[in-house]
């Protein structure tokens, strides 16, 4: 343990620390992953209408992004390889300009009401096939990209997060007038007015979802 140029008084700097105060995992959880995506796995995916995508630049600066649709929306291919569609977004590319200079991606992937995720790692290509685009479509349009994965790992994540938090139960959400209030946080954050910006995300998610 050491104290870091982070400003943090101790600092875990070697896994054999983290063993010793967090010990090992189970004989369950070290066979339960899985190298391809059998038809469990499959069928989770094809439930799902919500997955996180982690990425890394070549550098190693992490960026992690949401992507959402109709529940289905990820192309599973066969055993090995899954699509992701790329809609239209704010051009920031974060999760493209990261696969292009280090392939490496993890994503996790929800199903609302269920507390146990499906996580998946592999080796991620930003795609412009046109034959699985067009099998991708949606409201009659075919996404520009996609984000194909050679699938490494599979395995599913236990539901600790989601019964701490209670992120499904609604008895434990936010009044809407207790809630953040996006507009206001992105004018403070770029200059602009809380109206500019209400106008422009209304505009956007009523012409750009796809």
């Amino acid at each position: 343990m050491t104290q870091g140029a982070s400003g943090f008084q101790q600092v875990i700097s070697s896994e054999q620390e983290l063993r010793d105060i967090l010990g090992y995992p189970s004989e369950v959880v070290n066979r339960k992953v899985v190298s391809a995506i059998d038809s469990h796995c499959k069928d989770y995916i094809a439930r799902s209408p919500f997955v996180l995508i982690a990425t890394a630049d070549g550098e190693g600066k992490c960026d992690v992004s949401p992507r959402g649709d109709a529940p289905g929306f990820v192309l599973v291919l066969d055993e090995q390889r899954l699509v992701i569609p790329e809609r239209p977004g704010n051009r920031r590319m974060d999760s493209l300009r990261n696969i292009v200079s280090n392939p490496n991606i993890g994503l996790i992937f929800l199903i609302p009401g269920l507390e146990e995720t499906l996580r998946v790692n592999g080796k991620a290509y930003v795609i412009k096939d046109e034959a699985l685009l067009n099998q991708m479509q949606a409201h009659g349009k075919a996404p520009l990209l996609g984000i194909g994965v050679e699938v490494e790992e599979c395995y599913m994540h236990c539901a600790k997060a989601f019964k701490r938090s209670m992120l499904w139960n609604p008895e434990s959400w936010l009044d809407k007038e207790q809630l953040p209030v996006p507009a206001r946080i992105l004018a403070k954050h770029t200059g602009s007015t809380e109206e500019q910006i209400t106008r422009s995300l209304d505009e956007s998610y009523r012409l750009r979802l796809y």
